[in-house]
């Protein structure tokens, strides 16, 4: 219910900003703009971006190579999720990589986790490439960890010396500098100087239990949204703030851009301030028509930190370039009611209810009470929809890369199983005619309530299910137009334009019917 309610509110303020633009833009800037960087200072500061140059190049070396080995395994794949009761398929495609057991959930999607390597924990993956993957990225992971850590550190050092100081010297900032190179301040300098509970709060902030890896080559896809409120042009991702994360932990993004692939020369006319054929983050104030946006051009290699609550008050898109990018985006994921632990012991609470005779091995209730008949049906609906149903709605699609998650998988399939016949023994027991009738009255009251959600949730799942049969037929139409995209970009490339100006009547077919996908 609060979900939902949050998302009314957010399509009201949604349509209220659209209605008060009309037909104008919002402003916003790129670093060619002369009050960019004063604008950044002075509403975006939380937000730091780094030069691929600060970075060593044995890390690049492996991560990249991760990424094209993950690429080249299939390990990719478009989420199918849920927003205001309807089904999308998003352009971009996904792998979540993380924790052992740890799983993210996003626009009612749960992805579950590729382990990376964890000491004491057996992963077998499907080969010895993307075990070498998954290890460049806690490599990874580690990195942007001690960075994030460096930077909040450094940021509330330049904060208390802002309050000291009585004169604040204008000075000319650079984007290689000021906001790009945050670094002066050394991990061991700064610790001492933040007290001890501080810095315990600032490595908590910081400690990123997974990553979400992001692949799209924007020239191989059908459609692309429009940025609706400054004009930035092709976005990738939406405006948004990340869910389902740990209050003002940071997000740290590692952008790989292919560069050097082969592009269209753009037709249309120039965005002004940002070049069309780079990848760029987008930033603005929340529902806010006052501040103008921000545009900030990501490289090969290039990261940038999102720090304390600028998910929470910001907004931020991707904006997409022409070449195939790859990012890895590292999350402190609020794993209170997401991790393989948090759901064997709620199972493991539900299943005390239950008793095996000695003698008769019958199995039968042990106690018929409202609240305790309501918790254990709970639990039931939780590892049904939220656990069983999110993994095997979305495939086989971790076993490209391992098959840790189906021995757990067959253990909470095994639960649910008795959770069902636990279901069955709640109906027998409350038409027997020794229950006290207040009592069964209050147990069958609570108990309609969940089976209502539950058959609820079933009719949904099966909607699911088919609209998974026809995302199916989007994947091939895809494929389809992909391989129509790149002879053509071939043929672009050998400039004999003139050759493929109109798809053929087939092609056209196709490309409508991925233009009614996605748009559905």
């Amino acid at each position: 219910m609060k979900r939902r309610a949050g998302q009314r509110e957010k399509e009201l303020k949604k349509k209220k900003l659209l209605e008060e633009l009309g037909d104008n833009r919002l402003p916003y800037m790129t670093p060619v703009d002369a009050d960019f960087h004063q604008l950044w200072k002075t509403k975006y500061s939380n937000l730091i971006v780094r030069k691929s140059d600060t970075v060593p190049e044995e890390l690049h070396q492996m991560v990249q190579e991760g990424f094209l080995t993950l690429r080249k395994h299939d390990c990719f794949f478009q989420d199918l999720v849920r927003i205001k009761e309807k089904d999308f398929v998003t352009p971009v495609s996904r792998i979540l990589i993380g924790n052992p057991g740890c799983t993210y959930k996003y626009l009612n999607t749960r992805l579950f986790t590729v382990p990376w390597p964890t000491e004491g924990c057996d992963i077998k993956y499907c080969s010895p490439q993307i075990r070498d993957a998954c290890k460049a990225l806690i490599r990874l992971n580690d990195y942007l960890h001690i960075e994030a850590v460096k930077a909040l550190q450094g940021q509330n050092l330049s904060e208390t010396k802002e309050i000291k100081d009585t004169t604040v010297t204008d000075r000319e900032q650079n984007i290689g500098t000021s906001f790009m190179e945050k670094r002066s301040v050394s991990e061991d300098q700064s610790s001492c100087c933040v007290p001890e509970d501080d810095y315990i709060s600032l490595k908590n902030r910081t400690s990123y239990n997974l990553t979400l890896l992001n692949y799209m080559d924007p020239l191989q896809m059908p459609y692309l949204k429009q940025e609706p409120y400054f004009g930035m042009g092709n976005m990738a991702v939406s405006w948004h703030h990340d869910e389902n994360l740990v209050e003002r932990s940071t997000v740290a993004v590692y952008s790989y851009s292919c560069e050097g692939s082969a592009m269209e020369e753009s037709n249309e006319h120039k965005l002004k301030g940002r070049d069309p054929a780079v990848w760029h983050v987008g930033l603005k104030v929340a529902w806010d028509i006052e501040t103008p946006g921000l545009a900030i051009p990501l490289h090969q290699g290039d990261f940038y930190l999102m720090l304390d609550d600028l998910n929470m008050t910001h907004q931020h898109c991707v904006l997409a370039g022409f070449s195939p990018r790859f990012s890895s985006t590292h999350r402190v994921a609020d794993c209170s009611k997401g991790t393989l632990e948090y759901i064997l012991e709620r199972c493991e609470l539900a299943l005390q209810n239950l008793q095996t005779d000695a003698d008769s091995k019958a199995l039968s209730l042990k106690s018929l009470e409202a609240a305790v008949i309501k918790q254990v049906e709970e639990i039931h609906n939780e590892v049904e929809f939220e656990w069983l149903r999110q993994f095997w709605f979305q495939g086989k699609r971790y076993l490209k890369c391992t098959d840790w998650w189906l021995k757990p998988m067959a253990k909470l399939e095994e639960f649910w199983r008795k959770m069902e016949i636990m279901t069955s023994l709640v109906l027998s027991e409350v038409g027997k005619k020794e229950q006290i009738e207040e009592q069964r009255n209050e147990t069958i009251s609570c108990f309609l309530l969940v089976l209502t959600e539950r058959q609820k949730l079933r009719k949904v799942w099966t909607a699911r299910l088919f609209m998974a049969d026809y995302y199916s037929l989007f994947i091939w139409c895809l494929a389809q137009y992909q391989d129509y995209a790149s002879q053509k970009q071939r043929r672009a490339c050998q400039k004999t334009r003139n050759q493929n100006a109109t798809p053929s009547g087939q092609m056209r077919n196709v490309i409508c019917l991925c233009h009614m996908i996605l748009k559905k």
